[in-house]
């Protein structure tokens, strides 16, 4: 081989040395992101407010995920959703999503967002109702298929009151805030999210006697996810999980930042001075529980108390333990802790 073709052959090679190293590069960048479809329980509010700051932060792109989030219609529908594969992950009300459960859906909660729920017996400020006991020959308001009434004979039961010591009257929820400031009723059992915060904006103040702290601390909205996605993927549900917590860390260290990212991607949501009243009052609060250790996750004693109440007053079937309904697979080793 003479010098010239040798200097042909070199200079070739680092050409094609150049080209791949260049492709290999364009390839590791042009890697597409997990797709995935999280569905709210409801219109995006405060109760969303982790998911949206992990996304205005990058969590999840920095998790290889690319995010997409649709409002909900319900904890039930969500749940049917998930069930049937139309969305990757969903945000439930636990008891509501362990009743689509119990009927055959194959999905598990895999991390209570909202570790106690945001359901509470609600009044007007000024008629100094501030605990269980002052409710005792009151008008209630309830609506038929709620959960709170379900669950009001062991809010009673744990606070010494019967029903009979009441007049529960029955009617849509629709109606709670009108016949709470016209003062037919003097208690609604609801969320105070809303009733408490619209009234708020109207310069009318409430007092919520919170079920979590009253002897009835249900486990509030949270994650699920079909069992059969789960197994495929358990690295892209364990990135998911690592991001949305470090979202919701995020958001109650910083709730301003949290509700401005609200506000920016769903403009119609409720008015700043709301959202804050509601992140700092009901949701930030309901983020740990007593004994929780981190984000996302409960004792196994308050599971096993879920599950009595939601057997004993929301019919939910005694044919499988707890355990089958949740998981802890999927929650990342350094979650952010509680409190």
């Amino acid at each position: 081989m003479n010098y010239a073709h040798g200097r042909i052959l070199k200079k070739a090679g680092r050409v094609l040395l150049i080209a791949a190293i260049s492709l290999g590069s364009s390839s590791s960048l042009s890697v597409a992101a997990d797709k995935m479809k999280l569905t709210f329980n409801w219109t995006a509010d405060e109760g969303d407010l982790g998911f949206i700051l992990a996304k205005k932060l990058g969590f999840y792109e920095k998790a290889g995920i690319d995010i997409e989030f649709e409002e909900g219609r319900g904890s039930s529908i969500t749940s049917q959703l998930v069930a049937t594969g139309q969305t990757d992950v969903g945000y439930a009300d636990a008891p509501a999503a362990l009743g689509v459960a119990a009927k055959g859906a194959n999905f598990r909660i895999i991390a209570p967002i909202l570790e106690g729920n945001t359901s509470a017996a609600i009044s007007l400020k000024e008629a100094g109702i501030t605990s269980m006991k002052d409710m005792k020959g009151k008008k209630i308001a309830v609506c038929n298929g709620c959960s709170q009434a379900a669950l009001l004979e062991p809010l009673l039961k744990a606070n010494g009151l019967e029903r009979s010591d009441l007049e529960v009257i029955n009617v849509d929820g629709a109606a709670f805030i009108g016949l709470l400031t016209e003062k037919q009723v003097d208690v609604v059992l609801s969320d105070p999210g809303s009733i408490s915060a619209p009234l708020r904006d109207r310069g009318i103040d409430t007092t919520a006697i919170m079920y979590r702290d009253n002897g009835v601390p249900t486990i509030g909205l949270s994650l699920i996810a079909r069992q059969d996605k789960l197994e495929a993927n358990p690295d892209l549900y364990k990135r998911f999980l690592d991001a949305t917590l470090k979202g919701w860390d995020a958001a109650r260290q910083d709730p301003d930042a949290a509700a401005d990212a609200l506000l920016e991607m769903y403009p119609k949501a409720n008015s700043k001075d709301a959202i804050l009243w509601s992140a700092k009052t009901l949701i930030i609060p309901a983020l740990c529980i007593q004994g929780a250790k981190t984000l996302g996750d409960v004792p196994e004693a308050n599971w096993n108390l879920n599950y009595e109440l939601l057997t004993k007053y929301l019919g939910l079937p005694t044919t499988k333990p707890i355990a089958e309904y949740y998981t802890r697979d999927y929650l990342p080793a350094n979650a952010p802790s509680c409190p």
